[in-house]
């Protein structure tokens, strides 16, 4: 600090005071030189003692501020040096260069200077690189708020270790609802007297509150088939970490004919009020339900799903109660609209075909003008054979349209239909959604996060073989002044055969009674049979992806088709339904190339291995033992990986409960 100026005068004031006194002494002298002289003496005294006076507490506040420079100085140093902040500065080449002492502690020398910032952390650097301001680091355990002065190649790094174990505290003490549905209780028990239905129910109770106990939840019981749980983030984290095995538990519990008692969970969580909450629940348990049940579906406030169980094939719940009940509904639905459009998913197959067929039907039925979308650019060889039978039926192929006819003769009282998906993002014309209130969902598929929006009525059961095997049900409520043409008859037929597997794979009493009807109506099977044969080309094309098929954990077939080798989705099914004939082999994945250059990956399994869940991982979805993705901007090597990734997972997931 510069030292301080010693002025011998006085301040400015005094001196404007003592000029005066001199001028008036000046006069006092001209008139009495004896006054003017003691005048003097006296003023001499009181500049001398002034400037004496003025001097030493100019020296006094020199030494107070030399003193406090020094202190200043001091303490800035050790601030520096001793105070629990990180300080780093670092030279072009994102090297250390100072550190204070504070820093010393996260490296396994005495000092961290010399070191690369990788040391701190690897994201430090691409941080610094993308000039971001602030950022958050782990290191050592501790959470540092780290601010970046890139210009001065300078990092601060505020220990918020405290305030991130609050933060963590409060999100872990948020309220979850969850809301528990016995799936089957109905069934189970509409043929038990009072005494074992009691016991069933004092089983179940006790294995629910044995579990609510030991995990910290609040339990209780609404109804016979309904409970309600309360608990905190923290909880449903340890319930995620076991995949909720009270799925397992309560399976173990067997009704009469050793039928297995299944639960589903809705769970709603997030930064809401109760009501929202409970909503978010209600939501959750609705979407479980959809899927078929025997699993948990949780949801947050940005509805967010995640899903846990669904092991088990779902058990046929449908009545013929329920399948009269939506026939009138629709019938009513149909006759109240100007037209009918009929919508399966991109790529039709079999079963989507047939099913548009039977809605067509219906609207017939009702005298109504029906109309399928169709796409003739949107053709897969599975179906061609079909198609051309279509063409050659004028009656029936004049109701088919493309989509942008489909645009134009649509309006505001149309009715759609959508048939063997849910998912607008793969109907074939996804804008005529928007144009029509009414919307009716008929499906097969497990239900998924993307959904159909405000849907007038909706039939999804995932215990049905097909859409076909629900279509058909639908048709034997309907009007009876139209008879099945042979080719309608057929065409559904021909989907329940190809999704059942010639009624090996998900095939229950009412997928037979369904086939018989329509067998009554003049379905064809050997055409069946000509609609399903397959070109030598494609039959060598398949068995070379199988040839080029690996064995994953013992039991697991993946086989990769060539890069630059497109396929469609039902030779790339085909491959992976053979595999699944090999012995040894409980599930199948095969990866291609598409001809829209995404890869798709089609998943197979007997049921030991839930490909469903595998496959909605990658953002693709289907059945436990049927499902299916495609995948964008990415290759066949590195969705191969992600596949195995999502495999090892799942699997230790399953080795883990």
């Amino acid at each position: 600090m510069p030292d301080i100026q010693r002025k011998p005068t006085l301040s400015r004031h005094l001196w404007i005071i003592y000029i005066l006194a001199i001028i008036l002494l000046g006069v006092i002298w001209f008139f009495q030189w004896v006054l003017g002289l003691i005048m003097t003496v006296l003023l001499v005294a009181s500049l001398y003692y002034s400037i004496k006076t003025e001097r030493e507490l100019l020296n006094e506040a020199e030494r107070y501020i030399s003193t406090l420079s020094h202190r200043v100085k001091k303490v800035g140093e050790e601030a520096l040096l001793e105070m629990p902040l990180g300080i780093v500065l670092f030279n072009e080449d994102y090297t250390i260069e100072w550190a204070n002492p504070y820093m010393n502690q996260f490296g396994e020398e005495d000092t961290i200077v010399g070191n690369s910032l990788n040391l701190l952390s690897e994201d430090l650097i691409p941080m610094i690189k993308e000039n971001k301001e602030s950022i958050w680091l782990e290191l050592g355990g501790y959470e540092f708020q780290t601010t970046i002065k890139k210009e001065e190649r300078l990092l601060y790094l505020f220990d918020r270790t405290a305030q991130s174990e609050l933060q963590t505290l409060y999100h872990n003490e948020k309220t979850v609802l969850a809301i528990i549905f016995l799936d089957n209780y109905e069934e189970i028990t509409q043929n038990m007297d009072d005494t074992h239905k009691s016991q069933l129910n004092s089983q179940v109770t006790a294995v629910l509150n044995g579990w609510s106990t030991r995990n910290g939840l609040y339990l209780k019981r609404t109804s016979q088939e309904r409970f309600i749980a309360v608990g905190t983030i923290e909880i449903l984290q340890q319930l995620e970490k076991v995949k909720f095995d009270i799925l397992d538990d309560v399976r173990e519990i067997s009704g009469e004919q050793n039928n297995p008692v299944t639960l589903s969970i809705g769970v709603g969580m997030g930064d809401v009020d109760l009501p929202a909450l409970g909503k978010l629940a209600q939501s959750s348990l609705d979407l479980a339900l959809g899927r078929g049940g025997d699993q948990v579906a949780i949801k947050d406030e940005a509805g967010k799903v995640r899903f846990y169980g669904g092991k088990t094939n779902p058990m046929e719940k449908r009545t013929r109660v329920r399948a009269r009940v939506i026939s009138h509904a629709l019938k009513e639905l149909v006759k109240a609209s100007d037209n009918v459009i009929i919508m399966g998913h991109k790529s039709p197959d079999m079963d989507s075909l047939g099913a548009a067929i039977g809605i067509l039907n219906i609207a017939k039925s009702n005298d109504v003008e029906g109309h399928i979308v169709f796409d003739p650019e949107d053709i897969d060889t599975g179906v061609y054979r079909l198609v051309e039978a279509i063409k050659a039926e004028e009656s029936v192929w004049q109701h088919f349209i493309d989509p942008e006819e489909a645009e134009e003769i649509i309006g505001s009282r149309s009715l759609i239909v959508v048939v063997d998906t849910h998912k607008p993002s793969m109907v074939t014309n996804a804008s005529l959604l928007q144009k029509t209130e009414y919307k009716v969902v008929i499906d097969h598929h497990r239900r998924g996060e993307e959904f159909i929006e405000n849907p007038t009525l909706v039939y999804m059961e995932p215990y049905a073989s097909s859409t076909a095997e629900l279509v058909t049900e639908l048709l034997e409520y309907q009007p009876k002044k139209l008879k099945l043409k042979m080719l309608e008859a057929t065409a559904l037929l021909a989907g329940i055969i190809v999704d059942t597997k010639s009624f090996t794979l998900r095939t229950g009493s009412r997928t037979f009674d369904a086939a018989s009807y329509l067998r009554a109506k003049g379905a064809d099977t050997i055409l069946v049979q000509k609609f399903m044969k397959e070109d030598l080309d494609l039959y060598v094309k398949r068995s070379k992806i199988i040839e080029r098929s690996e064995i994953y954990r013992d039991t697991i077939a993946i086989s990769k088709a060539e890069e630059g080798q497109a396929y469609g989705p039902v030779l790339i099914a085909q491959a992976a339904d053979t595999l699944l004939t090999m012995s040894g082999i409980s599930a199948s994945f095969v990866i291609s190339e598409r001809k829209d250059g995404r890869i798709g990956i089609s998943a197979r399994s007997l049921g030991d291995v839930n490909v469903q869940i595998i496959m909605e991982q990658m953002n693709g979805g289907g059945h436990l033992t049927n499902a299916a993705t495609q995948i964008e901007d990415t290759t066949i090597e590195d969705a191969e990986s992600l596949l195995r990734d999502i495999l090892d997972e799942y699997y230790e997931g399953r080795e883990s409960e």
